[in-house]
């Protein structure tokens, strides 16, 4: 009961509650105001009940930001000070543990272990109780200033829906702008810590070199033994082999899924019956809801085997754990995504294109290949490259099916990795952050962004050209 009627819940129950009366409360004063005045409102009655409920709402929003990124920190640091107070001889790679074992008594989940833990979690508590009273009372306040400001303003000639397509205006202006900055985050980050790693390693051995293995460290030999290599200090970081295997898991999984998905798309938008395409759409796409690590299991225990046990048959030597088996279930995986969304694109075709090539004798046939598909040609290659992107990036059925080993291969048949799967072994685990293996990383991850952002610009000059324009 008490997680029930939390703090956090009720604050939040609360202020949706002050949001909605509000916006009635509003609504109706303007409503009685035009009937009383019998004078036209400017807006819909509902844009002074928004523009009311914003003068609530947005405040509350930043009065809960600046709280949780002010208030909450020193109410931790305070408890912090209080336990090094109450433990002066604990170690700091204690305290933490202790810190967190003291949020835990606090919050009623596990028995204090003595009478100064006990005592610390109950001036944590309240500590927690005054910061959510102090919180819920400047809340309250926040919200009744906003809210009469704006009650006080509202008459039938407030430019309502003005001001509050104004104010989505700068919403979506902000979103924008979080949008870029975080990519350019994400890419700052990358870089930054990829320049760390190609100052320990050259470029032309990363990008040129042939052999992977940070874990083992081997590097080639000497003159005289250049067929061998030897244990070396920082590695071998050929990057070739890991790529290799990337390009070569994603190939597959596309030539599984592009003809199957773009079939299907066909069949359901122009040649099934709408009773047919309400069942076969939902089908495929449940699909999409399956974890990946279920569909690794699948590769794993029933793809793999079967394609050894094919392989056998017909006197081939397939490994236990190969591309093959990771690619041809990664292609299923995506499936769904490339059949749903070129299902949308060729339906959204204008039918007087369709009716004008039947007009001109086309068949139904000629019809698709000649005006549908060239008219869906850019929507498509964006449900391709979405497809590519959760091919490249996908991990678990690879780790499950392909193996880890960086063989230097293009046959389907041999065991392989993938840029993510070595990403995801080097920033696991008791490695040192700072050492070259684990930054090799990060030089991996610029390199898997660049060349998905080269894939999506070819794409975009591909769809450009090639794609047909209708007026």
């Amino acid at each position: 009961m008490s997680d029930f009627l939390s703090p956090n819940l009720v604050v939040f129950v609360a202020t949706i509650a002050a949001v909605i009366v509000s916006f009635y409360l509003a609504t109706g004063r303007v409503r009685k105001q035009a009937i009383a005045s019998q004078i036209k409102s400017h807006s819909l009655n509902q844009y002074y009940g928004f523009y009311v409920a914003l003068w609530v709402l947005v405040p509350a929003i930043l009065l809960a930001l600046i709280w949780m990124f002010a208030a909450d920190p020193m109410l931790a640091s305070a408890a912090k000070a209080r336990m090094v107070a109450a433990y002066p001889q604990l170690p700091d790679s204690f305290l933490n543990l202790k810190m967190a074992q003291l949020v835990n008594i606090a919050a009623g989940y596990i028995k204090a272990p003595d009478a100064v833990m006990a005592a610390q979690a109950e001036l944590l508590r309240a500590a927690q109780a005054s910061a959510d009273r102090a919180r819920s009372l400047t809340l309250a306040a926040v919200m009744c200033v906003g809210f009469f400001y704006a009650f006080r303003r509202v008459s039938p000639e407030l430019r309502a829906r003005v001001l509050c397509e104004a104010f989505l205006r700068r919403l979506f202006f902000l979103s924008a702008v979080v949008a870029i900055l975080t990519t350019i985050g994400i890419v700052a980050s990358l870089l930054f810590e990829a320049v760390r790693f190609f100052r320990e390693i050259s470029l032309f051995d990363f990008f040129f070199g042939t052999h992977w293995s940070p874990m083992t460290a081997l590097r080639p030999g000497d003159a005289g033994a250049a067929d061998e290599f030897v244990a070396g200090s920082t590695g071998s970081f050929g990057m070739v082999p890991v790529m290799a295997g990337t390009l070569l898991v994603a190939v597959i999984a596309m030539a599984v899924a592009v003809p199957i998905g773009l079939f299907s798309a066909i069949y359901t938008s122009e040649f099934a019956s709408r009773r047919v395409r309400n069942i076969v759409k939902p089908t495929l796409e449940v699909l999409a809801g399956v974890p990946t690590v279920v569909y690794g299991f699948f590769a794993a225990l029933t793809a793999a085997p079967f394609f050894r046990d094919l392989g056998l048959f017909v006197g081939l030597d397939v490994s236990s754990q190969s591309a093959l088996a990771a690619g041809g279930v990664m292609g299923i995986m995506i499936i769904p995504f490339i059949s749903s969304l070129s299902d949308d694109v060729i339906t959204a075709v204008p039918q007087s294109l369709r009716d004008g090539a039947y007009g001109l004798g086309s068949t139904r046939g000629e019809t698709i290949i000649r005006v549908v598909l060239p008219a869906a040609f850019p929507g498509l290659v964006g449900a391709f490259l979405l497809a590519i992107s959760r091919a490249i990036g996908e991990t678990m059925i690879v780790v499950m099916a392909a193996g880890v080993a960086a063989n230097m291969t293009i046959n389907p048949l041999e065991s392989v990795t993938t840029v993510t799967v070595q990403i995801v072994m080097l920033l696991t685990g008791d490695n040192e952050f700072d050492s070259v293996k684990t930054l090799s990383a990060f030089a991996l991850g610029m390199t898997l962004f660049v060349i998905t952002l080269l894939l999506n610009v070819a794409a975009l000059t591909a769809s450009r050209r090639l794609g047909q324009r209708y007026e």
